[in-house]
């Protein structure tokens, strides 16, 4: 079974791919991640976004292509530049709000939130300040990160720092994970109900 053959992009994304080339971004996200995340995106309506990293809105894209009209979602990125090119094609769109902030003081800034999806591509909610973004997650949310199998754009010491964050989430009783050993290696967690 083909896994990359029924994608189905996003109208936005040719258009954000070209910018994201363009604008010499090295991290965009993979296609069938996004594919991912706009199905899981689906499954939760009316719901309540967070997207941890911005970077050009590739994953964005996706998301809000899965988002039912009732649902809202915030993206942060401290990268004014990249930003920019999500807020330029998908700006306009009014489920999303972009955020240019520190994403640790920004998830401080949501403390007693709770929000039915996240989806953490970049450091903080991730690598540093993971329990500030699990504490957001509402009963039965997805927590969702790529890119955690080897890449060639890894900073020395990367995988230490991958097997931590694994490990730390293997310790916790309130999510349900699984592994994806798959695109550039996903975890979807679900937060118990009780």
């Amino acid at each position: 079974m083909p896994d990359t053959g029924n994608l189905h992009p996003p109208t936005a994304l040719h258009t954000l791919h070209q910018a994201t080339i363009a604008a010499g971004f090295s991290m965009p996200s993979d296609p069938q991640t996004g594919s991912l995340l706009r199905t899981l995106a689906a499954s939760k309506p009316s719901g309540a976004f967070l997207e941890l990293g911005t970077g050009t809105g590739l994953s964005t894209a996706w998301i809000l292509d899965g988002m039912d009209p009732a649902s809202k979602l915030l993206s942060v990125d401290n990268d004014e530049t990249v930003q920019a090119i999500a807020k330029r094609y998908l700006g306009s769109n009014p489920r999303v709000s972009f955020h240019l902030a520190d994403g640790a003081q920004f998830l401080e800034s949501l403390a007693g939130q709770k929000f039915d999806y996240i989806f953490a591509d970049t450091w903080p909610g991730k690598f540093d300040h993971l329990d500030a973004a699990l504490a957001l997650l509402a009963p039965g949310s997805l927590y969702i990160v790529d890119d955690l199998l080897p890449q060639s754009n890894w900073p020395l010491g990367h995988d230490a720092k991958v097997t931590a964050f694994l490990a730390s989430l293997e310790q916790r009783p309130d999510l349900t994970i699984t592994y994806l050993n798959w695109a550039t290696g996903v975890l979807i967690a679900s937060k118990r109900l009780s």
